[in-house]
């Protein structure tokens, strides 16, 4: 059966618990857990033996990994979700599977990343075998780092001192981000199901530095570590301890299985999304993920894909992918993420900013302001602009910021003035009124931009 379009809270509860039923069955995909987590809902099979999760784009169904069902149902579960997705209209497709999928179920695969395996019984070789790991647990060690696992009743309750503390870390950790906040696969969620996770913090004289999460992967008899938060001013190595607790706690308990989880746009992926890595390092460090996670000398780097019909184009699987982690809106995302990461936002302004002023100043723009004293004016005044940004991105200095804020403020109500006494009774045609909306519009969001990024700015590393 279906679940409804708006499930109530009791429904959506219920719907977990079987879900949490049919994982311990069969979830087999290391990001399995985490469907679990607020925003998915559920498709299930009528026979009951399988589920799809899945986030409701608006225009697709994106399922987090693959089905949670026996190997000899995957396909007809995930050809049941595709008919029930195409009544209602939907597209559909499959987010961080591995290549048991394609061999199961006839869609095309798009690599989309790589992520790190390891057996926890040879951690202790890793460690030997690594000068810098070792150097990094010994850095943290000498300044006082000590990690403990956290009992699962401590996660549970509400207002536990420690649980409020890692409830803090998280807020300083996502506020420490260059985008903002994603939904779908990777929300913030520890104290979830509390009981079928591990634990564990990182303390300086008492005081929480970090945290890791770790979720069961079923069917592997294996963990993924999942939330790997630290302070932006914990000591070195904190990240590593963490991660060295947590592989010598799953060997202890006979695990077989650890995953570090995706690398996005890691390894053998198309040249447009390589483009992709390089254009979006502004914004997120690709390479140093990746980096970060080799530095641990996993067993082996396991490629994940993004798995979608073969009558459907890959470059819309990958659009429905991220209005997924967007949580339904791009646009939105991107606004945020500008807010909190501006230095992009000045540069894009200042390099527009420059031929807009040379245009300005050639003859041929005349036409466009009162007198040549106006239009000279306001070169002048777009120069001083593009001097005022260049200074804010060698250092940002908020004062600056809201000097250019306000100096943008009065560029466009200025030319707001102009534009209705002047250039709207001599405008000609659409050309002439989308250079006079433009004119009014650029400077006010460059404005809006400026003063609000004060506020939900990330500091620079």
């Amino acid at each position: 059966m279906t679940l409804p379009s708006h499930p109530s809270e009791p429904d959506v509860d219920d719907a977990r618990e079987r879900v949490l039923v049919l994982l311990k069955r069969h979830g087999w995909n290391a990001t399995s857990f985490q469907v679990l987590q607020p925003g998915f809902r559920y498709w299930f099979a009528p026979e009951g033996d399988g589920c799809i999760a899945y986030v409701d784009t608006g225009g697709a169904w994106v399922a987090g990994g693959g089905p949670i069902a026996a190997p000899e149902r995957v396909r007809d579960v995930v050809e049941g979700f595709h008919r029930a997705a195409r009544s209602e209209g939907r597209r559909v497709s499959f987010f961080a599977t591995e290549s048991r999928f394609s061999q199961l179920v006839p869609f095309e695969e798009l690599p989309i990343g790589e992520q790190p395996v390891w057996d926890p019984s040879q951690w202790e070789k890793v460690v030997r075998g690594s000068r810098s790991l070792r150097e990094q647990l010994r850095r943290a060690r000498a300044h006082g780092v000590r990690v403990r696992e956290v009992p699962a009743e401590v996660m549970e309750t509400e207002g536990h001192p420690l649980r409020a503390a890692v409830e803090v870390l998280a807020e300083h950790w996502l506020a420490s981000r260059r985008m903002a906040a994603m939904g779908f696969l990777v929300g913030l969620a520890p104290g979830a199901f509390a009981r079928e996770r591990r634990a564990f913090v990182a303390e300086v004289e008492g005081r929480v530095v970090g945290f890791l999460s770790v979720t069961p992967v079923y069917a592997r008899d294996g963990w993924f570590l999942q939330d790997l938060l630290r302070e932006p001013k914990a000591p070195n190595g904190t990240a590593e301890t963490l991660v060295d607790a947590a592989m010598r706690a799953a060997a202890e308990n006979g695990r077989r299985y650890v995953t570090l989880g995706l690398a996005p746009l890691a390894g053998p992926v198309r040249p447009w999304l390589r483009f992709a890595r390089t254009a979006g390092r502004p914004l997120f460090d690709f390479e140093g993920l990746r980096a970060f996670k080799a530095k641990f000398r996993p067993d082996g780097w396991v490629t994940l894909f993004l798995a979608h019909p073969k009558d459907e184009p890959a470059p819309w699987a990958v659009y429905d992918a991220l209005r997924a982690f967007a949580r339904g809106s791009l646009v939105r995302f991107g606004w945020v993420t500008l807010l909190r990461r501006p230095r992009f936002f000045v540069r894009t302004l200042t390099a527009l900013l420059v031929p807009w002023t040379v245009l300005l100043a050639l003859p041929m723009s005349a036409r466009w302001f009162p007198s040549p004293w106006v239009q000279h004016g306001w070169v002048v005044f777009d120069v001083g602009l593009i001097v005022g940004l260049l200074m804010l991105l060698r250092r940002w200095r908020d004062g600056l910021a809201t000097l250019l804020g306000r100096l943008t403020t009065a560029d466009a109500c200025l030319t707001l003035v102009q534009a209705v006494a002047f250039n709207a009774v001599r405008a000609k045609g659409p050309w002439d009124w989308s250079i006079i909306v433009a004119s009014v519009l650029a400077p006010a969001a460059a404005s809006a931009m400026l003063l609000r990024s004060r506020d939900l700015r990330v500091p620079e590393p």
